[in-house]
């Protein structure tokens, strides 16, 4: 049996410790492969920092999150995470990608904004944590074979981590929830 550590506000002040507890937990499971969102990238480059072995994976917002063309992450930030092996995925959200179109153009919520918003009953950095494994999975950057460290956040910094078996898009209920490392208490 693990503990999980409940922080008391979520936010980017839960962040050392975060990424600390996950660290620490996949290094006992010997998992080597780390999801983290990251927008900006600043997350995931103290995220290098904390996980000195192993695959780290950054995934960002998709380009035009912010507005249209606007890609948050600077391309001096991205390559400054791939030249230290760090991975950067940016590609569409599994949870809000031509769906919210739809809620946008016609004012009516689809079914993959409806799961966002039942997992975020857990957290936002819970919803992240899933989402940026599906993203992943889809992408080909991790096995739907092996567990991950999933690391996600409300807003700004992390907050939660996660230990999940990723799924493709299209086989979200194969998705596997091992192990909550740390999420704020709601």
């Amino acid at each position: 049996m693990t503990d999980i550590t409940y922080f008391y506000k979520p936010g980017p002040s839960n962040t050392a410790a975060t990424l600390s507890l996950a660290e620490k937990r996949a290094r006992k499971l010997s998992i080597d492969t780390v999801l983290i969102a990251s927008s900006s990238g600043k997350t995931a480059l103290k995220a290098l920092k904390t996980f000195k072995k192993g695959t780290l994976t950054c995934v960002t917002h998709s380009t035009g999150f912010e507005g249209k063309d606007i890609q948050e992450m600077s391309p001096g930030r991205r390559a400054a995470l791939e030249k230290a092996g760090c991975r950067v995925l940016t590609c569409q959200h599994a949870l809000g990608g031509v769906n919210r179109a739809v809620r946008r153009k016609l004012n009516t919520y689809q079914v993959d904004e409806l799961i966002a918003y039942t997992l975020r009953t857990m957290g936002q950095g819970f919803k992240v944590c899933l989402e940026i494994a599906l993203m992943a999975a889809d992408a080909g950057f991790v096995s739907t074979k092996r567990e991950v460290m999933c690391i996600g956040g409300t807003g700004t910094g992390c907050d939660t981590a996660v230990v999940l078996t990723p799924a493709n898009a299209q086989d979200f209920f194969d998705l596997r929830i091992h192990e909550i490392v740390c999420k704020p208490r709601l």
